[in-house]
């Protein structure tokens, strides 16, 4: 059989696999072992324990656990809430306020952790009952929940950008520098969106009634918000500083982060034993769950390469009319369907290593190409019917909140993200021109 058809078949088994639950990493690895083992020359298999390998000794990759580690600490010790707490009464007397608090831990929350998943879920827990019983619309209040949780994926030290480093072959500094700017433009926009809907539809967003308000002198609010708040954002600054202004390597920033996200949560008082072991229990499932799924993509890219099928991916590229725009579209528009059923990771480890080597021979800048698809991996987030906010979100809702409040909520910020993703390709200067300030490019 011509070899590529079976690469082919292999794609289609693969996607059909995951759809059918298949866990990914055994989907990929599957898909990969049997067709390769049918039409490629095993002696190129020979090359798979150096590539394996290679992915466990890349110390680059180091920063994943150490930066999970982060995260998942802030998160373990309720600091977010107590953050979410100050910044919803800082902001509570105007309509809106309160939706906009929400946004904001969800950059602060975003730059600490990186994973979604934990957002959503701790923004969702302790926010929405508290948005309902304010009399927040359903939709407004999921929409900004989920739109939220996901900014984690584009502000560094996004777990997406890491593992672009990694499939593009670029730097990571580069690659956090550019995408700083889409990603508080993106977090703008939002709140951009609950101010108009705090003009022109009160109803959906009211302000925190005064009796509430009145429970806190503007003292005692700014003394918890120095207290609360400025600690993970000093830590944040310096951690994600210290990477894009190249004083240290992103794997010794994650460690210093690390560290100092210990430090923020023992001198808080909400260190205990059970939460360390919470946190690393976490910690060691998301690194591992991450490591297997780039190890199986190791065998999917030797066999997929051995039945030939980078030259398929060539011809079909060369055959969308349009030059480098229309190669840039259809690869967009792809893993923007893609994002309909497949999460982030699955898509990276599939389509990326595919398509980006073709990118690279028309000499595009990468790193803008790299914040162009993280944004668009963002989105996939969002996008029903399979947008995993979604999933996360309906899983720890009250019952009052319907499936189509979730969907209703976040198309406006689905329409958002796209606006952006087309301002960063019209305007490239706007994910590049940090980097290029730095000295980066």
């Amino acid at each position: 059989m011509d070899p590529q058809i079976l690469a082919i078949m292999m794609v289609v088994s693969l996607f059909a696999l995951i759809l059918l639950g298949v866990p990914v990493a055994f989907a990929i690895a599957g898909a990969g072992l049997f067709f390769g083992l049918i039409g490629v020359d095993m002696n190129m298999f020979n090359l798979l324990p150096a590539r394996i390998f290679g992915v466990l000794t890349n110390y680059t990759l180091l920063a994943i656990p150490l930066f999970v580690f982060m995260g998942i600490l802030l998160e373990k010790s309720r600091l977010a809430e107590k953050m979410l707490d100050v910044l919803g009464l800082l902001s509570g007397k105007k309509p809106g306020g309160m939706a906009i608090a929400i946004i904001v831990v969800g950059i602060l929350m975003g730059a600490s952790t990186g994973i979604v998943g934990a957002t959503v879920v701790t923004l969702t827990m302790i926010a929405l009952p508290t948005l309902l019983k304010r009399n927040y619309s359903h939709s407004v209040s999921c929409g900004t929940i989920c739109a939220s949780g996901t900014l984690g994926q584009i502000l560094p030290p996004s777990l997406v950008l890491i593992l672009l480093a990694d499939i593009s072959g670029e730097a990571i500094g580069p690659l956090f520098a550019a995408a700083l700017m889409p990603g508080l433009l993106l977090a703008g926009c939002y709140i951009v969106y609950i101010v108009l809907l705090s003009k022109f539809a009160p109803h959906h967003v009211p302000p925190i009634d005064e009796e509430e308000r009145s429970l806190y002198s503007k003292k005692e609010l700014w003394i918890e918000f120095f207290k609360s708040v400025a600690p993970p954002f000093v830590l944040i600054f310096a951690v994600l500083g210290s990477i894009i202004g190249g004083l240290a390597a992103p794997t010794e920033a994650a460690s210093m982060g690390a560290l100092g996200a210990l430090l923020i949560v023992f001198l808080s008082k909400r260190l205990t034993l059970d939460i360390l072991k919470e946190t690393l229990f976490e910690t060691m499932k998301v690194t591992g769950m991450i490591m297997f799924v780039l190890i199986a993509s190791q065998v999917f890219g030797l066999s997929f390469r051995g039945l030939e099928g980078d030259y398929l991916v060539e011809d079909l590229f060369a055959a969308i009319p349009g030059g480098m725009w229309g190669s840039i579209i259809f690869m967009m528009l792809v893993l923007f369907v893609l994002g309909f059923f497949l999460e982030w990771i699955e898509i990276s480890y599939i389509v990326l290593p595919l398509v980006l080597p073709i990118f690279h021979a028309m000499d595009i800048d990468m790193i803008w190409l790299g914040i162009l698809v993280a944004l668009n991996l963002q989105s996939s987030f969002l996008t029903p019917p399979f947008g995993w906010s979604l999933f996360f979100l309906k899983g720890v809702a009250p019952k009052e909140i319907k499936t189509m409040d979730i969907y209703k909520g976040v198309l406006p910020f689905i329409a958002i993200q796209i606006i952006v993703i087309g301002l960063v390709m019209v305007f490239p200067q706007i994910a590049t021109w940090l980097p290029k300030a730095i000295g980066w490019m």
